[in-house]
């Protein structure tokens, strides 16, 4: 089994939100692009939702504006120095005001029958278990908890009865593909990218490429930090990792292909020689609303993709000379146990350091393989081993990128 398929087989126990039935919701990074683009379906259709919960980590202004918007019970800070602006901001509202780690643990616990696992970075990895862990249904924007500690939070989900609905473009798409077939009927996981803002850039101007340059991504508007991952695609490495550990292939059967309209999202190959995808603008309030809306549609305002007027679809094999994460990615995937915790770490690391220009954009890359290849394998299966795993592996790449350049690494002029 897979999630995808525990997902499907969880169906029927489920009912669209409705009118006379709302869904009590929670959002996990209610003030980052995910969280806002949620929250503004949901004012689409308030008489769909209630609203249990909301968190950042330290945007209190954002934050209390929010909660006041969709009257959520309870609104957490996870940095502890914010608490008391977001107190005074909620003041009479009625809305329950924390803060602190403990606080974010118990916003992931809240009796809310879907929550919107949106924290960037690591720091959503216990939230998403602890929501998980309460069987609840788990929308996953936040790619960490899969990569990082997929075999820990897949057995949490299949022992609690909790269902996981990925909310990544990519991943959601290939969800919606699949449909009620089994994935023994699956040849193929053909995962697209867009190949970000440097698609057509040699690898010389890519050595000098400032953090502006790689967060003006050409499709989607996003963070920085995904902004960069997808400039060097270790988002789509990371997404091979998180396709293997959704959907239960072996990864060889993941494929990807560039596709710079970014229209075709990703497509399922079945044995049967058939090819099924879904197609969007690039727009994520189309794979949130699924999940939203799931095990119905949700009608939404988001735009409507017009076929005529793109034109047409082109498709290229990424250039792994280029892009060498796709092959980093799936060489911690094979590794196995903390080796894909260790990649992610040391990119979350390499990225700020990038986006702080203290390295070039080519030693994000760089760094992470020689963190993963200095770190040992060993399982993690706790989340005590996986925080182990994911501390070493951010000081050793805090060590290279003080200490010293890895191989290759630009000078700075």
């Amino acid at each position: 089994m897979s999630a995808a398929s525990d997902a499907a087989a969880a169906a029927g126990r489920y009912r669209p939100p409705s009118a006379d039935r709302p869904r009590t919701i929670t959002v996990l990074g209610a003030t980052g692009s995910i969280g806002r683009n949620t929250l503004a379906l949901v004012a689409e259709r308030p008489e769909l939702y209630r609203v249990e919960a909301l968190t950042a980590q330290r945007n209190a202004a954002a934050l209390a504006a929010l909660a006041r918007t969709h009257r959520a019970r309870l609104a957490v800070v996870a940095d502890p120095a914010a608490y008391r602006e977001l107190a005074e901001a909620l003041a009479g509202s009625g809305v329950e005001a924390a803060a602190g780690e403990a606080a974010l643990l118990e916003a992931a616990a809240r009796p809310a029958e879907w929550v919107m696992a949106g924290i960037v970075g690591m720091a959503g990895l216990a939230p998403t278990l602890a929501a998980l862990e309460r069987g609840a249904v788990v929308a996953i924007a936040n790619k960490e908890p899969l990569v990082s500690a997929g075999p820990l939070v897949l057995e949490t989900a299949r022992r609690s009865g909790a269902v996981l609905l990925p909310v990544d473009s990519e991943h959601n798409a290939i969800f919606q593909a699949l449909a009620d077939n089994p994935i023994a009927a699956v040849e193929r996981l053909v995962l697209t990218a867009s190949g970000g803002p440097f698609r057509t850039w040699s690898l010389e101007r890519m050595a000098a490429a400032t953090p502006e340059q790689a967060v003006a991504h050409p499709n989607w508007s996003m963070g920085a930090k995904i902004s960069v991952d997808s400039a060097t695609m270790m988002n789509k490495g990371l997404e091979i990792i998180e396709a293997q550990r959704l959907f239960g292939v072996a990864d060889e059967t993941i494929e990807v292909v560039v596709h710079p309209q970014s229209i075709v999202h990703s497509l399922v190959a079945f044995t049967d020689g058939s090819f099924l995808a879904q197609l969007g603008a690039p727009d994520m309030r189309i794979p949130i609303a699924h999940a939203l809306g799931w095990p119905g549609r949700l009608a939404t305002g988001a735009p409507r993709l017009d076929l005529v007027a793109v034109g047409r679809l082109d498709f290229e094999p990424p250039d792994p000379a280029r892009f060498p994460a796709l092959e980093l990615a799936r060489r911690a995937l094979r590794r196995g146990g903390a080796a894909p915790t260790i990649l992610n770490a040391a990119n979350e690391v390499a990225v700020a350091a990038f986006l702080a220009r203290r390295i070039g954009f080519l030693d994000i890359v760089r760094t992470v393989e020689s963190v993963l290849e200095s770190l040992p394998d060993a399982p993690v299966g706790s989340l005590e081993a996986v925080t182990a795993f994911d501390r070493e592996a951010r000081r050793v790449a805090h060590a290279l990128v003080e200490g010293g350049p890895p191989a290759g690494r630009r000078k700075e002029r």
